[in-house]
């Protein structure tokens, strides 16, 4: 009978701190929402304090000068140039005597001096921070020690006109035999309405940019920021019809563990912490084409807690924000890729026939 009551009790005993815990738990997640976006947000300036110290960042951002951008849609340019027909070990070594006359590259930039089953491109750093030097062919920069590697492992470009095209990039990067990072980028284009681009950019230290975008009967646009492959802060939009007449048809806002969602036909936005939403706390999306709150929409966001203080998402994460906005539009216009490694494969494409 003692037994009987016993293990009765401790069946009670363990129903009850089940019990406890869970409410625990709930009240710890709603208390915790602000606390767990402070932290987060946090999280997010130190990776782009962390990030923008790198050279990796400065390599990135590199090619949004305008003045250094190739237009291949502007040349006569109609081929497919693979990863087989570049591959090598190639110096800087700039030829003004030997001319191809049929294309816009007039100098040959690069000589080969090994072989290798991937593109091996030395030149120096200053072509790549300063891309206009690269395109200007100042015979004083022969000189220049060759101290910057693109190792590319995996390269196609095909492109002709009416928006056809088929792109991959796969490229380490070094200075000084130290690694500053890689590329990934995929891009397809069969018509305008009908594209597709995926670009990532892996830096030193375990952080990560990613951005992508298609386009279609449905759009999507989204980013991520991660940290050793955790994100830290990611946004899509989805949007339904084509350019000229689309509408948002889904919108998500990751913030750490703590989700904002607003779908098609729902006025109410949804606050989720831990993939649990949150009945007392809330979020309001401000449209706005002077908005800088968030990366891949013109609008801000802000957000109510459960104990009733606001706080702008533009606020929080404060001046790295437009940091971050210029790696996202780096990386979504594939500025280095097209300014510099498409620059650089094409000359050696056509100088080396």
């Amino acid at each position: 009978m003692k037994r009987n009551i016993l293990v009765i009790a401790i069946v009670f005993g363990l129903l009850g701190w089940s019990c406890s815990k869970v409410d625990t738990q709930t009240q710890t997640q709603s208390q915790g929402l602000k606390q767990s976006v402070e932290k987060n947000i946090a999280d997010i300036n130190t990776a782009i304090s962390k990030i923008s110290e790198t050279k990796g960042y400065q390599i990135l951002t590199s090619g949004v000068d305008p003045t250094a951008k190739v237009v291949v849609s502007e040349t006569s340019f109609k081929d497919s140039i693979t990863l087989g027909f570049i591959a090598g070990i190639y110096d800087y070594q700039l030829d003004t005597i030997h001319l191809f006359h049929n294309f816009s590259y007039p100098f040959r930039l690069f000589k080969k001096t090994g072989t290798s089953n991937m593109m091996i491109v030395n030149l120096p750093q200053k072509l790549i921070l300063h891309p206009k030097y690269l395109h200007s062919f100042i015979k004083s920069d022969s000189v220049l020690k060759n101290d910057f590697t693109i190792s590319a492992s995996n390269y196609h470009y095909y492109y002709t006109s009416w928006n056809i095209l088929d792109y991959k990039l796969t490229a380490d990067l070094t200075l000084n035999s130290v690694d500053l990072g890689n590329f990934d980028i995929s891009s397809v284009s069969n018509a305008y309405n009908d594209q597709s681009n995926s670009s990532k950019y892996t830096f030193t230290g375990g952080y990560s940019i990613l951005t992508a975008w298609q386009t279609g009967d449905t759009s999507k646009l989204s980013f991520a920021l991660f940290k050793d492959n955790n994100p830290l802060l990611s946004e899509t939009t989805l949007f339904l019809g084509n350019s000229s007449h689309k509408r948002e048809k889904q919108y998500d806002l990751a913030i750490g563990n703590v989700e904002i969602k607003r779908g098609f036909g729902i006025d109410s936005i949804q606050v989720f912490q831990n993939g649990v939403l949150q009945k007392k706390a809330g979020a309001k999306i401000t449209d706005s084409a002077d908005s800088t709150g968030t990366i891949c929409s013109n609008r801000d966001i802000l957000l109510i807690f459960d104990d009733g203080t606001t706080a702008k998402l533009s606020t929080l994460i404060g001046p790295p924000l437009t940091q971050l906005k210029t790696l996202v539009s780096s990386l979504h216009d594939m500025y280095f890729a097209e300014n510099i490694v498409d620059y650089i494969a094409i000359n050696i494409y056509f100088n080396s026939r």
